[in-house]
């Protein structure tokens, strides 16, 4: 059977159109969502933050180079100017059958289709000593966190010595634990504090600028030069097992010592996911078919990090990246195809591509990574193409598309055509294509580009 012939359009007078996670992913499809459908429809953004953060800028943010204020904005003024019903508080639980959403206080939201966006919890409690929590290292993976490394950083540098950087095993994005490191040697060498510190990289990846993906073309070499000329050392393949109050310790019983130490956690799905019988797997993700949308549940879409990515071989047992611009992709894709189910559209059915790109700030300079797709064909192992390029320009268009992103938030745009443009223009990246041939019974996990 085609998917083609599987959707009916749902004409309905009124839909309830709910998405759960303000940040990267939810607002921007809340965006679409509202640009999409006719006004009869409403859209609800339940968020348990009353900010939007725009979370790449958190690593600046945790080496006191930026204010947090910078990169976040008021959910309660932005949803309240475009038309989208905003709840502030926590999902407690969610019947998928019966479509009703608990909200923290017992607060039940009614809907027709939801998106979920929540991003992910964080496995601190995966190694004893990890985290902020009770423990001794810290994170750049939400607000509160940043805050609490900058805190630490500050006091760091009253009398700098051994700084670790790096990330568990299971990570999925390695790209906030690169930024810290040479920003953070850089930082030091602005301050003239360098030749004080010794700085460690440990990392699950089986070589530098491995980033969960394999084959990155220039990826490895660009990094290992890099780690390099500033003089880090670096342990691949690692594994930690435990932290105490000043060193590190590795399951082949390497200790490294630290006053500092930030160390990206692995991710697993929000408390709610977890609870819900089928909707999750067994860490919490969400598994979907190419159209975003539950294999079990229809009305259920999910997009961005709360979605489970089907495993390759070449990943090696690493989390596999889901960047802004994939989660974006998601989100449009989810509200396409949502449209087409309340008659909104009459276009074919859309799965994104999972391509992707990455602009990583390295202090004084750079590394652009693209990979498209990010899977690569199941059968030849083989993208359609990626590259990585260094550069002081990388730095440049990572903050021109910072403040745009921020811009285009306050704007109530989600992907406006023009980026889309962009994107296949400079870049070579496309975000969506066609569904209306992937079989049915092929449909448990994203499809990879194949020529």
């Amino acid at each position: 059977m085609m998917l083609a012939t599987v959707y009916k359009k749902e004409i309905k007078k009124m839909a309830k159109v709910v998405v759960i996670g303000g940040g990267l992913g939810g607002l921007p499809t809340a965006y679409e969502l509202r640009h999409l459908l006719p006004k009869q429809h409403q859209v609800t953004l339940i968020s348990d933050r009353p900010e939007f953060t725009f979370i790449p800028g958190l690593v600046r943010v945790a080496l006191n180079l930026n204010s947090l204020a910078a990169i976040q904005l008021n959910l309660a003024e932005l949803t309240k100017r475009y038309g989208i019903e905003w709840i502030l508080g926590k999902v407690t639980d969610f019947d998928a059958e019966t479509k009703r959403i608990t909200v923290e206080e017992n607060r039940i939201v009614d809907c027709d289709y939801v998106a979920i966006a929540t991003g992910a919890s964080f496995a601190f409690d995966a190694v004893p000593g990890l985290g902020p929590h009770g423990g001794y290292t810290h994170s750049v993976c939400s607000p509160n966190h940043a805050l609490a490394a900058r805190s630490a950083w500050l006091k760091f540098l009253e009398n700098p010595r051994h700084l670790v950087v790096g990330a568990m095993a299971g990570v999925s994005c390695f790209g906030p634990a690169y930024e810290f490191l040479f920003m953070a040697e850089w930082e030091l060498r602005r301050r003239g504090l360098r030749e004080q510190v010794s700085i460690t990289f440990v990392t699950p990846e089986p070589y530098l600028g491995h980033l969960g993906l394999d084959g990155l073309s220039n990826s490895q070499a660009l990094t290992e030069n890099l780690m390099k000329q500033r003089g880090i050392q670096a342990v691949t393949n690692a594994l930690i097992t435990s932290v105490d109050a000043d060193s590190i310790a590795l399951a082949d019983g390497l200790k490294l010592p630290f006053e500092y130490a930030m160390i990206l956690p692995a991710f697993r799905g929000v408390d709610f996911i977890q609870k819900v019988p089928g909707l999750g797997n067994e860490k919490g993700f969400i598994p979907v078919l190419p159209t975003c949308e539950h294999p079990e549940f229809s009305s259920v879409y999910a997009l961005g990090v709360s979605v489970e990515l089907p495993n390759n071989k070449a990943i090696s047992g690493l989390g596999l990246p889901k960047t802004g611009q994939m989660t974006e992709a998601m989100g449009l894709a989810v509200t396409h195809n949502i449209g087409v189910k309340l008659g909104a559209s009459a276009d074919n059915l859309k799965t994104p591509t999972l391509e992707a790109i990455c602009f990583a700030e390295f202090g004084d300079t750079g590394i652009v990574y693209v990979a498209a797709p990010v899977l690569p064909d199941p059968k030849t192992g083989k993208r359609r193409y990626s590259y990585s390029l260094q550069g002081r320009w990388v730095n440049l268009a990572k903050t021109a598309f910072e403040k745009y992103f921020m811009l285009k938030m306050k704007l109530g745009w989600g992907l406006p055509w023009f980026e889309i443009w962009a994107l296949r223009i400079l870049f070579g990246l496309s975000l969506l294509k066609n569904c209306d041939l992937v079989e049915e019974q092929a449909m448990i996990s994203f499809p990879v580009e194949s020529e």
